[in-house]
């Protein structure tokens, strides 16, 4: 007979963005614990609102899944004296198993004999199984916890209420003072407490006292009325997913209403608008079918229309007020200049172990320049790169980003253009924060993504050389979100930016010194190189790119990141071939032998007269080809040449012996073993790949 289980972890009112994650950890434990008590069942189906974790099991078993096993004991020799009475070793193993030695058999492994005990452990039923499930409860893990009352438990909120009810009957347990039973809670202000005499009446029984336990249906109903609302009064409501999650995890019972702020206060950018709705309220935002903001507000009551008018006023006064502020700052910060803005960030920290904020600036007006000569922008997009290098942090020291500081960068655009700068300079300052998460959205103007890079790269180097390295999953100052955004932007606009050269280039102008006297950064160079890389691994996996492919990738002596990218993708590509495989040998067999030799690269002149068979000339011509103009080449070409390189290796080797007796013409094929293994490792370390 099937069963299906109720469990209800009642508890006080969770923040929004903890009931999501909650619930699917809830779901995923509580699996991992009925596959570990060998219990099967059909589905775990959620519910899940802010005073709730809730699992609903359907198709559970009578009982755990029997167990048959053969338990193999010491050898035959060691469990039986000369006279084959039965030793302590043979007694305490048949001890051990819950047996007796007569229970003992002997089967032969490999021509060994050894004791067994066959044993069958009869499945206990599931409600005395059940009971255990408390620990699952208390093993959750969330970001912040709490402790309440004189116990040591920490959870995310204290918890009030538990139900465990096996089909009709309730599955005693207890955790703290709290003991589980049929008794549910509904709505904190419409409903009653409620007793769930079944487990799959559960929905229906809490939607009678006005809680939606199913988080779909919610959001749903939520979307329905929304979507309801607007084509009465013909307005486009945005609803972001983001926002309409964390709705729908503060509610139980939804009601949607509209609300009004009034129309002076459109002066303000819709931006400083939709973030007090959005961000501080939790308001959906309307415009009108043109796409323009109107003075109205989309919300979420967690209860039904009672008094709705009263609940509309007061959000309406809530919300003014916020407006208000906001117009306050945007007039003030309009009264002065940028350039009175830039001054102030001289007295403002980066951080304190490195720079002011102007000083920041001062450094990355130098990078970008750097990059915009390595990168090819025009000499318009340099001086607009430029340009908005000597200010784009302003907008820190704004009333406005002192109030709502999720506007940096935004308000530094709106200003910008406000004061006359060229709307390229204008765009780059909004631009240059992302991405703002690791899958955000990139810059979309050159300029933009080369302040972005010159930016980032001045974080990671700053913070390096000040010995603030992230590690483990601590990194207070977001430089692997950072590091990221560089491989990112470099590959989204197919700039090749060689990483040693390029931050060489950053730290020898004769002008940094001044920017950031007490730092050594040219010493973390490598460091920086290794970092960055390994977000190029993090982009690569997030690809599925094959995990050897990826270790020969950055394992490359080549450090530019575009060709670190798009070699793994051409690795990838030609790993299908039918010549894969032999070129990779081919290629591999010099490299191995290379390692044997020790030359500086002014050394590796080859005597052409010391060649002993037509072979070394025939590899050697086919090199000399390719060597000069390899390293500028793209990666496929590359990878071409290489290949064109296995058939003259073989032919090579099957004519030549490398570690010659004379030991002139044992150097001369090790020079060409290294000049070849040089432009190889540059492609990729060709070792690392897994060939079969």
């Amino acid at each position: 007979m099937a069963h299906t289980y109720l469990l209800e972890v009642g508890l006080e009112e969770m923040p929004a963005h903890v009931v999501t994650p909650s619930i699917k950890q809830l779901v995923k434990r509580a699996s991992a614990f009925l596959k570990e008590q060998r219990i099967t069942f059909d589905q775990i189906k959620p519910f899940s609102t802010p005073r709730r974790l809730t699992l609903q099991i359907s198709g559970l078993a009578d009982k755990q899944t029997d167990i048959d096993e053969s338990v193999k004991g010491p050898a035959k020799k060691i469990a039986q004296d000369a006279d084959g009475n039965w030793t302590k070793a043979a007694i305490g193993f048949s001890k051990g198993q819950g047996a007796n030695p007569d229970d003992i058999e002997f089967k032969t492994v490999k021509g060994t004999e050894y004791v067994y005990i066959e044993k069958h452990i009869a499945g206990k039923p599931v409600a005395e199984v059940l009971p255990e499930i408390k620990d699952v409860i208390t093993s959750m893990t969330f970001p912040t916890r709490m402790k309440w009352n004189v116990y040591h438990l920490e959870y995310i909120r204290p918890i009030r209420w538990l139900v465990s009810v096996l089909d009709s009957e309730v599955v005693p347990f207890s955790i703290l003072d709290v003991d589980a039973g049929r008794t549910s809670r509904g709505h904190r202000f419409l409903g009653h407490d409620v007793e769930i005499k079944n487990a799959t009446d559960y929905e229906a029984d809490l939607e009678k006292e006005f809680v939606i336990v199913d988080a779909d249906k919610r959001k749903d109903n939520i979307k329905s009325q929304i979507a309801k609302l607007a084509a009465d009064k013909d307005w486009d409501v945005k609803v972001s997913p983001s926002l309409l999650e964390e709705v729908n995890n503060l509610v139980e019972w939804p009601t949607v209403f509209a609300g009004n702020f009034a129309k002076k206060y459109l002066s303000i950018p819709a931006e400083v608008l939709i973030t007090s709705m959005r961000d501080n309220q939790r308001f959906f935002y309307v415009v009108n079918q043109s796409g323009e903001l109107l003075p109205h507000f989309v919300a979420v009551r967690n209860g039904n229309d009672y008094d709705i008018q009263n609940v509309i006023s007061g959000n309406e006064k809530v919300l003014t007020a916020r407006l208000e502020d906001a117009m306050f700052f945007y007039n003030e910060d309009q009264k002065h200049s940028i350039d009175f803005f830039v001054n102030r960030l001289k007295k403002v920290s980066f951080h304190d172990k490195i720079s002011t904020v102007y000083e920041k600036m001062e450094r990355v007006q130098i990078i970008v320049e750097q990059i915009a000569k390595q990168v090819g922008l025009t000499a318009e997009q340099t001086a607009d790169a430029k340009r908005a290098a000597q200010i784009y942090k302003f907008d820190l020291v704004t009333e406005m980003v002192g109030e709502f500081s999720e506007l940096q960068g935004v308000m530094g655009e709106k200003y910008a253009l406000l004061k006359g700068e060229k709307p390229a300079v204008a765009t780059a300052i909004r631009e240059h924060y992302l991405p703002a998460s690791s899958n955000g959205a990139l810059p979309e103007t050159a300029v933009g993504a080369a302040l972005a890079l010159a930016d980032k790269f001045d974080s990671i180097m700053t913070f390096f050389a000040a010995g603030m390295v992230p590690s483990g999953s601590n990194d207070p100052y977001a430089l692997r979100r950072q590091a990221i955004g560089i491989v990112r932007i470099l590959n989204e606009y197919g700039w090749s930016l060689p990483l040693a050269d390029t931050m060489e280039s950053f730290i020898i102008d004769e002008q940094r010194a001044d920017k950031a006297p007490d730092l050594d950064q040219n010493a973390q160079i490598n460091a920086v190189i290794d970092f960055i890389k390994d977000r190029v691994v993090n982009v690569l996996q997030d690809e599925s790119v094959r995990h050897d492919i990826i270790d020969a990738t950055v394992n490359a002596t080549n450090n530019d990141v575009l060709y670190m990218l798009d070699s793994a993708k051409v690795l990838s590509e030609k790993a299908h071939g039918d010549h894969f495989k032999a070129i990779v040998e081919a290629l591999g067999r010099v490299v191995k032998i290379s390692v044997k030799a020790d030359f500086a690269d002014e050394d590796l002149q080859i005597d052409p007269f010391l060649f002993t068979n037509d072979s070394e000339k025939a590899l050697y011509d086919v090199v000399n080809n390719i060597k000069d103009h390899f390293v500028s080449e793209k990666p496929l070409t590359a990878y071409e040449q290489l290949a064109g390189l296995a058939a003259p290796i073989d032919d090579y080797f099957d004519q030549t012996m490398v570690m010659d007796k004379d030991e002139a013409v044992k150097n001369n094929h090790l020079k060409q073993m290294v000049l070849i293994s040089n432009l190889i490792n540059w492609f990729s370390a060709i070792d690392q790949l897994i060939v079969k």
